[in-house]
Parts: C-alpha cells; sequence; structure tokens
C-alpha cells in the first residue's frame, strides 16, 4: 500500500460536521472550565503539580517510544543512577520535555504563541539527547517519513509535506493561530493535527505538538497556568490516536479527529479535576498534621519542599535552603514515624537515603505505586 501523502489547500479545513461537534463541545469545555476552578484554587500550582507534570512528561514521551516511568525520573534526580545506558537517554528525554515546557512558559509571558516559541522550545527538548543532531530549533531541510525503523520512503504509513513547502505552510498554521473562530477546542483540535501532518522537525514533533494544547489553552484564556495533562488518553489509545491523525490526510476525516480530541479534553479535564482536588485536599490536610508534629515555623515550607519534590535524597532536604540542617534532620524522623514519608532505599556509606512521599505519588500515577 503507498504511504499516505501530505496535501497542500486543506488547512484550515474549510468544512466540519458541526452538528455532530457541537454535542461534545458543551461537555468539553464545561470539563475545562471546572478543572481551570480547581487550578485557580491550588497555591503555587507550579509546586504542587509537579508529580503531575512530570507524568504528562512520561507520557508524552512514551507515545514516543521511552520507557522511563514517572518514578525513574523522580529517582534519578534523587541522586540514582539508571538502570541502563538506554534507560538513562529515555530519563533525559523526560527531562529535557519539562524543560522545554518551562522554556515556552518563560517565551509567553511577553510573546505570542508563535514559530518563535515553537522552535526555542524544540532547541531545549533535543539539547544533549537522541536527535541532538537533528537540527534542534530549525525546520528540516530534507524529506521525513513516518513508518517502521529503517523503512524507505516508499514503505512509509506517512509521508509529510515537502520541506521547501514548509516555511509557507508553518506561517500559515501560525496565522490560524490567531484568528477569531467559532470555538477554541476545535481549532485547537486542527492545529494539534496540522503540526503533526506538518512535521516540520526531523524529530521531536509528536511532543512539541503535544505541549501545544496547555500552552494553547493558556494563551487563549481557557486555563489560567499552562497546565493540562492531555498524553495519558493518547496514550492508552495510541493506535487509535494515530490512526486519526493518519485519517485526516488519508480520508479528510476532520471531524473525526475532532470528536477523538474534543473526547481526550473532556476526559483528561476530568481526570486533571480529579487528580488536582486529591493533591489540594492532601496538602490540607498535612498543613494542619505537619506543623502539630513538627512543632516548627519551618513546616510549612519543608512541606512545600517534598510537594515538590516526592522521591529525594535526605541529604538533599537537609542542605535544602530555608530550614536549618538540625531541624531538616528531625523533620526527617518526625515525617517518617508519622506515616508521611517512606524509606525508598536505604542509605549505606556515602550513599544517602532515598525517601519518597507515598500518597502524592499515587495520585499522579492515579493507582496504589507505594
Amino acid at each position: 500500500m503507498p504511504p499516505v501523502r501530505y496535501h497542500q489547500g486543506r488547512f484550515p479545513p474549510s468544512e466540519l460536521a458541526w452538528p455532530d461537534l457541537i454535542p461534545l463541545i458543551g461537555p468539553a469545555a464545561a470539563a475545562v472550565a471546572r478543572y481551570d476552578g480547581m487550578l485557580a484554587a491550588i497555591p503555587n500550582p507550579s509546586v504542587l503539580l509537579s508529580p503531575l507534570t512530570t507524568q504528562e512528561a512520561v507520557l508524552s514521551s512514551r507515545i514516543e517510544g521511552t520507557q522511563a516511568t514517572m518514578g525513574e525520573v523522580l529517582e534519578f534526580e534523587a541522586g540514582q543512577e539508571a538502570s541502563t545506558p538506554e534507560r538513562r537517554n529515555d530519563i533525559f528525554e523526560v527531562l529535557n520535555y519539562r524543560a522545554a515546557m518551562r522554556e515556552a512558559e518563560k517565551l509567553l509571558a511577553t510573546l505570542p504563541l508563535s514559530q518563535r516559541v515553537i522552535r526555542e522550545a524544540h532547541k531545549v527538548l533535543l539539547s544533549g539527547v537522541r536527535g541532538q543532531n537533528k537540527s534542534p530549533g530549525e525546520y528540516r531541510r530534507i524529506p521525513n517519513w513516518i513508518g517502521p525503523p529503517g523503512c524507505t520512503i516508499e514503505e512509509a504509513h506517512f509521508v509529510p509535506i515537502d520541506a521547501a513547502k514548509l516555511p509557507d505552510a508553518m506561517s500559515a498554521w501560525e496565522r490560524h493561530v490567531h484568528e477569531d473562530v467559532p470555538d477554541r477546542l476545535v481549532q485547537l483540535a486542527t492545529l494539534h493535527v496540522e503540526f503533526e501532518a506538518l512535521h516540520p522537525f526531523l524529530d521531536g514533533n509528536g511532543r512539541l505538538g503535544r505541549m501545544l494544547v496547555p500552552l494553547f489553552l493558556w494563551q487563549v484564556g481557557l486555563i489560567q497556568r499552562p497546565m493540562f495533562y492531555v498524553s495519558a488518553f493518547f496514550e492508552a489509545r495510541r493506535d487509535e490516536y494515530y490512526e486519526r491523525l493518519l485519517a485526516v490526510s488519508r480520508d479528510d476525516d476532520w471531524t473525526g479527529w475532532c470528536r477523538f480530541f474534543l473526547e481526550a479534553v473532556r476526559a483528561q479535564a476530568e481526570d486533571n479535576l480529579a487528580k488536582t482536588k486529591a493533591i489540594l485536599d492532601l496538602y490540607e490536610d498535612l498543613k494542619r498534621r505537619v506543623p502539630e508534629m513538627t512543632r516548627s515555623q519551618y513546616a510549612i515550607r519543608a512541606l512545600d519542599w517534598i510537594f515538590e519534590h516526592p522521591i529525594f535524597s535526605s541529604t538533599d532536604f537537609i542542605a535544602a535552603e530555608g530550614i536549618p540542617g538540625p531541624t531538616a534532620r528531625r523533620f526527617l524522623g518526625v515525617l517518617k514515624d508519622g506515616g508521611v514519608l517512606i524509606v525508598f532505599q536505604a542509605g549505606s556509606g556515602r550513599r544517602a537515603t532515598i525517601l519518597a512521599f507515598p500518597d502524592l505519588l499515587n495520585i499522579a500515577e492515579g493507582r496504589a505505586v507505594f
């Protein structure tokens, strides 16, 4: 079967079956609004939702074939060595995903969502990892294609736009970002699929396309922070995700893709809401309990630190700025005795003890891991 090829003159789509989409738009928009209300109630969301941000980076990278888990990423940051060189590479790709999101958020404080922002985020995404030799931050100047490893262009599943036409196509894509449209979520659906179809970079396109979801929602004011975690839906339905993306180019099935995307947004907004509420409830509970347990003015500072670092080494906690060393050492004993922390790996010799915050990790994973 010949590969599906990108074809010009179809973006933005001139015809969508709006009667099919309208029943899905309302529930998706309402779910996003409910989630945003909870997001607004979170004090310092970049701290409290840190594990959800890491889990999004893990799942988005997993769609592209990495195998690292959230636990392995957090353990690595706590000083644990990766089990294999391959897993270490996976972990660095996840860390770069988080860093690229931070870079995009910083740029969007003063710039609109644009090609410049995307290229700068791409530089960070590919810095020092597999793909670093594939022109980070630069649009491809040669053909690329999607298919089994090592396949020829004739054996590919999909062949994106010709490189010579890419600059004009990305300019059209950027213009659509800022156009007035009947519905923002449908606009985001078409922007995501078109970005993936253009495949503007030699590597990292899938991850960047999924980063666009929270960045766009934030830019147009649907959420107050760029913290919307959509990759769990796509990762769980990976085959359908790829088929829906492909069907747009193959069959002009924009409506089918938009239905799938709206369902993803609704489902993930509900999941994000439930996890965010659970994290806030846990924080409020511990904000009452930990000061009673520790009898210290540093209790809330310590609590915030462990929410941001749910797997950590004892030496990092003791060295944390703002908490005296003797107080920090006492806190670790109190929090272990109180069941807030568990020993993940006992220290030995010069190797520090690794501790974990199981209640928070279980919420982020969506299942009991600890």
